[in-house]
């Protein structure tokens, strides 16, 4: 039994004569008759009462056109389904974040465009530390990953500068430093106990630029704590535990015990968000999502 049968059988269902059904389908009528008569020999069941002028759908033939149409409207969906695949239209990306990432503006304005532009994708979201997210993307368990730190050491990997922003100091609520304006020097942080994160290759960018900072202004700060995630040490900070030093885009996190204060002069570079891949990315849905990731994209680094 073939497709082609299935639709056949529809025509002359629908046309309820062969004539027509002929003429619907572009074929001869005497062909069509046969083809009709030997799908009822196939299926060992009569699907027609026929008259001179007529060929009706008795009571089998009616419980086969049902199933004939879901048959052939499954088709039609696998069909558009392969073809949508091929053009990258349709299928799954899989895409990392780290914690600070996942809050910059900028990675939902990609994705909510991306949808928009391809509404049969499906998403596949993560969030791990940028070490693990570079992993999976070089071992292709990952497709895309948002992350703050340049992997200038991976010659497999390309990055895209999608936004840059300041850094802010997060301070407890009830601290004397909370009331002390709208910004401050980074030398007002000196001696502050601090909540920062260790520096490994899970992102020693984010740690050595804080550091870099401090000396530059040539304060020492007191670290009484280390976490892997910068939400978690707002946590600390929302506790009365102690200070930390986050991307300007985790403001809205724990708004009534932390303050923010933006740190004045230029002790502090701004913070990259990066989205990286694989240089040979091969799932072509993947690439159309990194098209429209990098329409954000301010430059292209290299090597910087």
């Amino acid at each position: 039994m073939e497709l082609r049968h299935l639709r056949y059988f529809v025509s002359v269902a629908e046309e309820g004569t062969l004539t027509r059904a002929a003429k619907r389908l572009g074929i001869q009528q005497p062909p069509l008759g046969q083809q009709i008569r030997a799908l009822e020999e196939e299926l060992k069941v009569d699907l027609f009462d026929r008259t001179p002028k007529r060929i009706v759908l008795n009571a089998a033939g009616e419980v086969f056109l049902q199933d004939v149409r879901r048959v052939l409207t499954a088709v039609e969906e696998m069909v558009q389904h392969v073809r949508r695949f091929e053009r990258g239209e349709q299928g799954k990306v899989t895409i990392g974040f780290t914690s600070s990432a996942s809050l910059n503006p900028v990675a939902p304005r990609v994705i909510r465009t991306f949808l928009t532009e391809f509404p049969y994708a499906e998403l596949d979201v993560e969030e791990r530390e940028t070490y693990e997210l570079l992993q999976g993307v070089l071992e292709r368990r990952t497709d895309v990953a948002f992350i703050r730190v340049n992997p200038r050491t991976y010659d497999d990997l390309e990055a895209h500068v999608l936004d840059e922003e300041p850094f802010v100091a997060a301070i407890p609520a009830g601290h004397a430093l909370a009331a002390a304006g709208d910004d401050l020097p980074l030398a007002a942080l000196n001696g502050a106990p601090f909540i920062l994160y260790p520096r490994r290759v899970d992102g020693p960018g984010y740690f050595d630029e804080i550091m870099a900072a401090m000396d530059r202004a040539g304060i020492g700060v007191d670290i009484v704590g280390e976490v892997s995630r910068s939400v978690s040490a707002l946590s600390l900070v929302a506790a009365g535990q102690g200070f930390t030093i986050v991307p300007a885009s985790l403001r809205i996190m724990h708004r009534e015990s932390v303050v923010y204060r933006e740190i004045r002069g230029q002790d502090l570079h701004r913070l990259p968000l990066y989205v990286v891949h694989r240089r040979d990315v091969d799932l072509r849905l993947a690439r159309n999502f990194l098209a429209t990731a990098t329409r954000f994209a301010r430059r292209t680094p290299a090597g910087a």
